[in-house]
């Protein structure tokens, strides 16, 4: 549905957390060296548990290797703090390109300015620095979702195997 970009993630289970969101959803994971971890690293195999096989990743030397590869009619939406737009002013259609930075840091500023009409936040208090990567992503991929009326998705979940 969607693709994934994490550029230079540095916490694995973060990483782990964010393949299981793609595994359920279809989306895809784009992960941008340098990475934090090793692919292989027991924590984030730990938290993406069994869905690895699931899960469509590919791995990039730069973010304009993402770019480049991408389809010309996709789009990309870069997720950050510093965005004036919500990221529900968004309208996400199948294939875009939903971009995070790395956990410490977030996207670099260059790219962020190069890119500001495509820039978008979650709301959150003022005191607060910022949310967890993992659930970031999460938040933004069921928001594309639910503008796309769940495309794909089987929506009643495991109640079909309730015996009522």
């Amino acid at each position: 549905m969607f693709h994934i970009v994490l550029i230079e993630p540095e916490i694995p289970q973060n990483t782990g957390n964010i393949a299981r969101t793609c595994a359920a959803t279809g989306c895809a994971l784009h992960l941008v060296k340098p990475l934090g971890f090793e692919i292989s690293d027991k924590q984030l195999k730990r938290a993406g548990l069994d869905y690895w096989k699931f899960v469509n990743v590919t791995v990039h030397d730069s973010f304009e290797e993402v770019q480049k590869a991408a389809d010309g009619n996709v789009r990309f939406y870069y997720f950050t703090t510093k965005a004036p737009r919500s990221y529900t002013e968004a309208a996400f259609r199948k294939g875009d390109y939903l971009v995070f930075g790395k956990e410490t840091r977030g996207i670099d500023e260059e790219l962020l300015i190069r890119h500001k009409e495509e820039c978008v936040r979650i709301p959150m208090i003022e005191e607060s620095r910022s949310l967890n990567l993992s659930n970031s992503a999460a938040i933004a991929v069921y928001e594309g979702l639910r503008q796309n009326k769940f495309e794909g998705l089987h929506e009643s979940g495991n109640l079909h195997r309730l015996h009522w």
